[in-house]
């Protein structure tokens, strides 16, 4: 029912101003209705549901804004049921909210997949779809990375924009090399249009990174990966990362595409308000080790990674709770942190942290319930109980 209503107590409240360690939630519908101390509660709501946390942490749902598939499923699937399997099983990661990312294809297999994303509806209970991360095929060839080279494709508004109406306008972000678009055409028409341009898969330097800030940047796609990278005489991308106060980055915490060295190094130095935690995972994550598909290409995957058969990376195993246990064992970041970058900052970047991204009242109602050691009891997506740990 639409005003159903669930009761949340004994808990550790994270909210955006501090922390209640004896607090309340009070959820309706698919909102935050109420929250505060449980000392302030006032509720005897005879049909309501109660969970009691007994001592346990709520903390925002986190927002996967890079992520190509799981368990058995990719977005270039293009069909519902790809979407449908993504949406079920992301809650069991804490993922509340995800952009389905697409992959450098062919214009037809990137149209179906928009196409696709564009009629699906979100179902009570899952993961919610909030849009696309357009990976491509606007990018550098030498940087493609695990995008297949033979599809990649000079920047263009027309084609930028005939997609974006096939998507229903539901493009949220895209990741583009920008020494690729020589007059900033395309970057000029994305900024205006609200869209997240992110530079990957790119050899730009310093100076191009410098002049595409200016422009509307304002994002690093998997800092480290497929791009240019510090060097003494040209800090490159990365080093503009660290540099421009702009830029928030993408960040793939599994200590493979990044070691928990770098890690540690750009947390330090780039800090927890400018970096966001994704998974970049493919369609293997959360199946036995084998051969499995990403973009029409073969990828080995073993029990910690997934790669071409020329032994380049492509696309992770990683869950988002994973990702936040390895941030916070690589950095010690705190609880409070770890909610800024796999939370506040994806939402702030997609312009959703009015509803999304932190626990507040009349925001949508996605959280998890997380033990000290972040194990996951409960996600929440929507009001719904999507996720709940065996014998809770």
């Amino acid at each position: 029912m639409k005003n159903e209503t669930l009761l949340i107590k004994n808990i550790r409240l994270y909210t955006e101003t501090g922390v209640i360690e004896k607090g309340y939630l009070l959820l309706k519908g698919s909102k935050i209705e109420e929250m505060g101390a449980i000392n302030e509660l006032e509720w005897n709501n005879q049909n309501g549901k109660i969970i009691d946390g007994e001592g346990l942490n709520a903390i925002p749902g986190f927002i996967d804004g890079h992520i190509h598939g799981a368990s058995g499923a990719d977005v270039m699937d293009t069909t519902p049921e790809a979407l449908e399997k993504l949406a079920q099983v992301l809650p069991e990661e804490g993922t509340t909210s995800f952009l389905a990312t697409t992959i450098t294809q062919s214009q037809e297999s990137i149209e179906a997949a928009l196409e696709n994303i564009a009629v699906y509806k979100n179902k009570p209970q899952t993961s919610e779809l909030l849009g696309v991360h357009l990976e491509g095929p606007f990018i550098e060839k030498t940087k493609a990375g695990a995008q297949p080279e033979e599809y990649v494709v000079p920047p263009s508004i027309e084609l930028f924009s005939k997609w974006q109406t096939k998507a229903g306008n539901k493009i949220k972000t895209i990741t583009f090399a920008p020494e690729r678009d020589e007059a900033h055409t395309l970057l000029t028409y994305l900024a205006g249009q609200g869209i997240n341009v992110s530079v990957g898969h790119t050899g730009a330097g310093i100076d191009i990174m410098k002049e595409v800030v200016k422009l509307g940047v304002r994002q690093v796609t998997h800092l480290c990966n497929a791009m240019s990278g510090l060097h003494h005489r040209d800090v490159g991308v990365v080093g503009a990362a660290f540099l421009l106060e702009e830029l928030r980055s993408e960040i793939i915490a599994d200590g493979i595409h990044v070691s928990s060295d770098m890690v540690k190094l750009i947390y330090k130095n780039i800090g927890p308000s400018r970096l966001i935690l994704i998974t970049d995972s493919m369609r293997a994550k959360g199946l036995a080790p084998g051969n499995y598909d990403l973009g029409g290409q073969m990828v080995t995957v073993d029990e910690k990674q997934a790669t071409l058969q020329d032994g380049t990376l492509a696309g992770s195993m990683l869950k988002m709770i994973d990702a936040v246990k390895n941030m916070r064992r690589f950095t010690n970041a705190s609880v409070s942190e770890l909610i800024e970058m796999a939370s506040s900052n994806p939402a702030k970047q997609l312009q959703l942290y009015d509803r999304k991204g932190s626990l507040a009242v009349r925001k949508d109602a996605d959280l998890l319930l997380v033990d000290d050691e972040l194990t996951i009891k409960y996600t929440i997506c929507r009001g719904k109980i999507a996720y709940k740990e065996e014998g809770k």
